[in-house]
C-alpha cells in the first residue's frame, strides 16, 4: 500500500488491528461491522444486537491529538488509512464520527473506571473521544488462519464435537493437563486457544507454546489436540469474557468452550436484588458454556483430585495458582513436579535463564549417573536431573 497522507490517515496499535480483523472474518457474528453512534447507544444500553446478549458496542476510537484532528476534519466519504508500527495495514471509508463516553465505555467493558485498575489505567490511554464509523478493510491473515487450521484439523479426523479452550498456560500445570484430558473424553477435537499478550513479560507466547507443545506430542493423540494464537485483545479482559470468548470460538467453528469454576468472569456482584454472578447474564443463550469443578492436589487421596469429589477439607488441598508457579520460576526454582510436570519446568527454566549451568557442566559433567553412555548435558537436561535427585525418597 503506499504511504499515508497527513491528516488522512489514523494510528493505531496491533490490538485495534487485531480486534478489527476479528470483527472483518466474523468472529463476533452476528456482529459483521463497527457500529455506529445510534446502534452503539442501543448495545450500550441493552447489552443485546439483533436480540442476542452482547456486551458493549464495538467502536473505533483511537487516542492522540493527531488522530483527534484527522477525525474532527473527516468528511463522509473520506478514505483514511490505518497505519500500525508505520505500516500501512488498511483504510476505512469515513460515514460517521461521533463523540463517545469514555467513563462510560470503561464501566462497561471492565465494570469499574477506577483508574488503579491495570486495565482500566491501559485502555484509557489507548481510547480518544471521538469514535469513527465505516466500511474498512485489514491485512491481519492471523484470524483467517485460525479458522483454516481448525477446520483441517476437523476434516482430517471427521470431528463430529469440537471443543475450545482459553489458555494462557503461564505455565501449563497438572490442573490444565487434568481438564484437557477430560475434555478429550467428550470430544473429538479440542482446540487449544492460547492467548497471546500484548505486553509481553518474561513468559512470552513462543516459550508458553513450546510447553504446551510438548506436552501434546508426548503425552496426548497429536491429531485430535491443536494450538491456535488467540488475540487476546483490550475488549477480552473485562468480567464479559465468558460470553465474548463464546461468542468467538464458536464462529471459529468449535462447538462449545470449557472453563474452569474460578474463571474471573464468573465472579460475584451485588446490586439491590442480592448477590449475583456475571455469568446468569447470557447461560441461557449460551448453553454451549461448560464449567468445570476446581482441581487440586490432595494431600490425603495422594493424586489430584476435583473439588466436588474429594471428601476432605481445603486445608488438605494445594490448589494450582498460576501466581505462585510464576514466582518460582521467576526465581529459578523447579515447581514440585506435582504441580507442573518436570519436562515443562526445564522448558521455562532454560529458556529463562539461558547458559545459567556452562561453568557446572564444564566441572561436573560426569557427575549424575547415567547408563553407561557419554552424554553431553545442558541445561534441559542438569534441570531434568536435579528434579530426578529431588523425587529420590530413600533417604528422606
Amino acid at each position: 500500500m503506499a504511504s499515508a497522507k497527513r491528516n488522512s490517515a489514523l494510528y493505531i496499535d496491533k490490538e485495534a488491528l487485531a480486534t478489527l480483523a476479528m470483527i472483518q472474518e466474523g468472529i463476533f457474528s452476528p456482529v459483521t461491522s463497527l457500529m455506529d453512534q445510534k446502534t452503539a447507544q442501543i448495545v450500550d444500553s441493552t447489552q443485546k444486537y439483533k436480540d442476542r446478549f452482547f456486551p458493549f458496542s464495538l467502536l473505533l476510537a483511537p487516542s492522540g491529538r493527531r488522530n483527534a484532528q484527522t477525525l474532527k476534519n473527516a468528511k463522509k466519504g473520506d478514505k483514511l488509512n490505518l497505519i500500525v508500527d508505520g505500516k500501512n495495514r488498511g483504510f476505512i471509508i469515513a460515514q460517521e464520527v461521533f463523540p463517545i463516553d469514555r467513563k462510560k465505555r470503561i464501566e462497561l467493558i471492565f465494570s469499574t473506571s477506577d483508574e488503579n485498575h491495570p486495565g482500566v489505567k491501559d485502555i484509557l490511554k489507548r481510547l480518544g473521544d471521538l469514535a469513527i464509523y465505516g466500511e474498512f478493510e485489514v491485512e491481519y491473515p492471523n484470524i483467517k488462519e485460525v479458522k483454516t487450521q481448525i477446520k483441517e484439523a476437523q476434516k482430517e479426523i471427521e470431528a463430529t464435537s469440537t471443543a475450545a479452550m482459553m489458555l494462557n498456560a503461564k505455565p501449563l500445570h497438572r490442573a490444565h493437563e487434568r481438564m484437557i484430558r477430560s475434555a478429550l473424553g467428550e470430544n473429538d477435537l479440542v482446540v487449544l486457544f492460547l492467548q497471546k499478550q500484548y505486553k509481553e513479560d518474561l513468559f512470552s507466547y513462543d516459550l508458553r507454546y513450546k510447553g504446551l507443545e510438548f506436552y501434546i506430542q508426548n503425552y496426548l493423540p497429536k491429531s485430535r489436540v491443536l494450538i491456535v494464537p488467540f488475540e487476546n485483545t483490550y475488549i477480552f479482559a473485562g468480567y464479559n469474557n465468558i460470553i465474548l470468548d463464546s461468542i468467538a470460538v464458536k464462529n471459529f467453528g468449535c462447538d462449545k468452550l470449557i472453563i474452569g469454576e474460578n474463571h474471573s468472569g464468573i465472579g460475584t456482584y451485588y446490586d439491590k436484588r442480592g448477590i449475583h454472578t456475571y455469568y446468569e447474564k447470557f447461560k441461557e443463550e449460551h448453553p454451549d458454556i461448560l464449567i468445570r469443578s476446581e482441581y487440586v492436589y490432595c494431600n490425603e487421596c495422594r493424586t489430584l483430585v476435583s473439588t466436588k469429589t474429594c471428601p476432605h477439607g481445603t486445608h488438605h488441598h494445594i490448589k494450582y495458582q498460576a501466581g505462585f508457579l510464576q514466582g518460582l520460576l521467576k526465581v529459578g526454582l523447579l515447581p514440585p513436579a506435582v504441580l507442573v510436570r518436570k519436562e515443562i519446568s526445564a522448558i521455562y527454566l532454560s529458556t529463562l535463564f539461558p547458559n545459567r549451568f556452562d561453568d557446572l557442566i564444564k566441572k561436573y559433567n560426569n557427575y549424575f549417573p547415567n547408563d553407561g553412555l557419554i552424554e553431553e548435558l545442558d541445561d534441559e537436561k542438569i534441570y531434568l536431573e536435579i528434579m530426578k535427585l529431588h523425587q529420590t525418597v530413600s533417604l528422606t
